[in-house]
């Protein structure tokens, strides 16, 4: 069964197991992301609420994203 990205997910863990959803992160959290100490420490859903960016919108391009390399 393939790997499902959920808002509980850490950053930089995704970052580091799903190297193709960096396009998808810096739509929505900018270039500032891969740099920020934050990154290994907060999960998707509060970068979401901290760039103000739609939850659902992220989640679903992450899983798509993955899902195009699977």
């Amino acid at each position: 069964m393939a790997e499902v990205i959920t808002d509980d997910m850490i950053i930089g863990e995704v970052l580091r197991r799903h190297p193709e959803s960096e396009a998808v992160f810096k739509k929505y959290f900018g270039k500032g992301c891969f740099t920020c100490p934050g990154s290994d420490n907060e999960d998707i859903a509060f970068g979401a609420m901290m760039h103000n960016s739609d939850l659902a919108a992220i989640l679903e391009a992450l899983n798509a994203a993955i899902k195009k390399q699977g």
